[in-house]
C-alpha cells in the first residue's frame, strides 16, 4: 500500500507536532508518523516541561524568551476551540542560584538585559524569605555518593540568585503535544500513530518518502526527522551522518518525585529552582510534591543508551543520589523509601544545543538533539523548521547562506545557522541539560 503527502514528519512529540502545525499553516500538509499510539507519549511525556529563559548563549536565550510567549498565549496560538482541554502553563518564576559554575550568572543577566527579558537579583535573605525550607550552605563541587566528602558543606554560603519571573512549567506535557497535533489536524495534517519507520526512501539523490514496518510506503518530497531519542537511528538509515560535526545520542535520565516538607506549600508558594551548587533543578508538582532533576555534574557518569526502545526503566542508585543532593539544600526533606518519578531518555547532542537544519540528503530535514532543554522552545522550533524547509525548497543554500529567521514576538532576527549540523562545537554551552 502506498500513500502520498506534501511532507512527512517523523515523531509526534511536542516538537514534531509543532513542526507539523507550522508546516500545515504554511500550506505544506504533512503526515505525522509516531510509533506510539498517542501523540506526546514518547520522551515528551517524561519531560519536566519547564519554561525558562536563562541559557548560556544569547541565541539560546532569545529563542527561549520568544518561546515563552506562545505558552502564555497557548489557546490563541493553537486557534483552539473553547471546549478543547488544553495543557496549562503555570507562571511560578524560575530562581537560579549564583555559583562559580555559572559565572555568578553575569553572562545570563547580560543576555536577558539585551533582550529586555525581565529578571531580578535576589539576596540570600530574599531566597530564604521566599523559600524558608532552604538552607544556603555550599556543597560545591557536587560529589559522587561514595565520595567521603559527599554531604559535607565546604564552609561557604550561597550569596544570592537571579529570579526570572516569567518562568514556569506546563502541567501536562503529553497533552500539550496532543493540543499541537489537534491544531495541525485542523490545518490539514494527518496523524499515523502506532507506525514505525524502517527505511528512508530515496531517488536521484533526493528523499522520496518512508517505508513502514508493515511494508507500506508513504511518498513525499520532504521528510523531517523529529524522532527524539530515535533521531540518531533515523539519521543513520537516511545515510546523512557523514557531513555532521554534531551528533545525537540517547541518554538515560531519572527524575525524582518527593513530597514537599510538611508545613510548606511548595505547590502554591514554590518556584522552579536551578542550583548548580548541588547539581539539581526542581519544580513544583501537583499534590504539594517536588520534581528533582539532575544538572549532569562531571562526577556522574553519563548513561548512554544504544537502543532507545530497550533500556533499564527501573530506578537506580541515581534516584537516591539526586534526592540526597536536594536534601542538602532542603534539610527537612523527607526521602521516601519507595522511589517515584520518571525514567526516560534525552536526545542529547554533542554540545547539548539542538540541530534544526537541513541534511546532506535533499529534502531530508532534522529537528533533533534537543538534549532535555528544548521542550519550552517547541512552538518556535516548529516555526523555525517550517521556515528552513520553505527556504531550502525554494532553492536557497542554507549551508552557505543560512536563513535569517524572525522571532516575531520579540522582533529580533537570528541566524538559523546557529543550529547547524555542521557547526563547530559551541564552547559557550553549559554541556548539560541547562543548554
Amino acid at each position: 500500500m502506498t500513500e502520498t503527502a506534501d511532507a512527512i514528519v517523523i515523531g509526534a512529540g511536542v516538537i514534531g507536532a509543532a513542526t507539523a502545525y507550522e508546516l500545515a499553516k504554511a500550506g505544506i500538509k504533512p503526515v505525522v508518523i509516531d510509533r506510539n499510539r498517542l501523540a506526546g507519549y514518547g520522551s515528551t511525556a517524561g519531560s519536566c516541561a519547564i519554561i525558562r529563559m536563562h541559557y548560556s548563549t544569547l541565541d539560546g536565550t532569545a529563542f527561549a524568551w520568544e518561546g515563552y510567549h506562545y505558552w502564555r498565549d497557548w489557546r490563541d496560538y493553537l486557534d483552539a476551540p473553547q471546549d478543547e482541554a488544553l495543557a496549562k502553563f503555570l507562571e511560578v518564576g524560575c530562581l537560579v542560584m549564583k555559583t562559580e559554575c555559572n559565572g555568578h550568572l553575569e553572562k545570563h543577566m547580560k543576555n536577558s538585559a539585551l533582550l529586555d527579558c525581565p529578571f531580578e537579583e535576589w539576596s540570600s535573605d530574599k531566597i530564604v524569605e521566599a523559600l524558608p525550607i532552604y538552607a544556603l550552605d555550599s556543597y560545591h563541587p557536587p560529589r559522587a555518593a561514595d565520595d567521603p566528602d559527599f554531604g559535607r558543606p565546604n564552609g561557604a554560603q550561597l550569596r544570592g540568585a537571579v529570579f526570572w519571573p516569567n518562568g514556569g512549567y506546563v502541567t501536562d506535557p503529553a497533552l500539550s503535544a496532543q493540543n499541537l497535533a489537534n491544531a495541525a489536524a485542523r490545518q490539514g495534517a494527518q496523524l499515523k500513530l502506532g507506525a514505525t519507520v524502517t527505511e528512508i526512501l530515496k531517488a536521484g539523490g533526493k528523499v522520496k518518502g518512508v517505508k513502514l514496518a508493515d511494508g507500506s510506503e508513504i511518498y513525499a518530497p520532504i521528510v523531517v526527522n523529529v524522532a527524539g531519542p530515535a533521531s540518531s537511528r533515523v539519521n543513520a538509515i537516511a545515510g546523512v551522518l557523514d557531513d555532521m560535526t554534531i551528533e545525537t545520542r540517547a541518554l538515560r535520565q531519572e527524575v525524582v518525585h518527593v513530597p514537599a516538607p510538611e508545613g510548606f506549600d511548595f505547590e502554591t508558594n514554590g518556584t522552579i529552582v536551578s542550583d548548580s551548587d548541588i547539581a539539581c533543578y526542581c519544580r513544583p508538582e501537583h499534590g504539594n510534591n517536588i520534581l528533582v532533576g539532575s544538572e549532569d555534574p562531571p562526577c556522574d557518569p553519563h548513561q548512554w543508551v544504544d537502543d532507545d526502545t530497550d533500556y533499564n526503566r527501573e530506578f537506580t542508585d541515581q534516584w537516591t543520589l539526586q534526592a540526597q543532593r536536594y536534601g542538602q539544600r532542603v534539610p527537612s526533606l523527607g526521602i521516601p523509601q519507595q522511589a517515584k518519578g520518571v525514567v526516560d531518555l534525552y536526545d542529547a547532542s554533542t554540545d547539548w544545543i539542538p540541530i534544526y537544519d537541513k541534511s546532506a540528503l535533499s529534502g531530508f530535514y532534522m529537528a533533533c538533539g534537543t538534549s532535555g532543554n528544548q521542550y519550552k522552545n517547541a512552538p518556535i522550533a516548529g516555526k523555525l523548521m517550517a521556515g528552513i524547509v520553505q527556504y531550502c525548497e525554494a532553492g536557497n543554500d542554507h549551508d552557505a547562506d543560512p536563513l535569517m529567521f524572525r522571532l516575531p514576538y520579540i522582533e529580533r532576527d537570528v541566524n538559523a545557522g546557529f543550529y547547524s549540523r555542521k557547526r563547530p562545537i559551541n564552547t559557550e554551552s553549559s554541556f548539560s541539560v541547562l543548554g
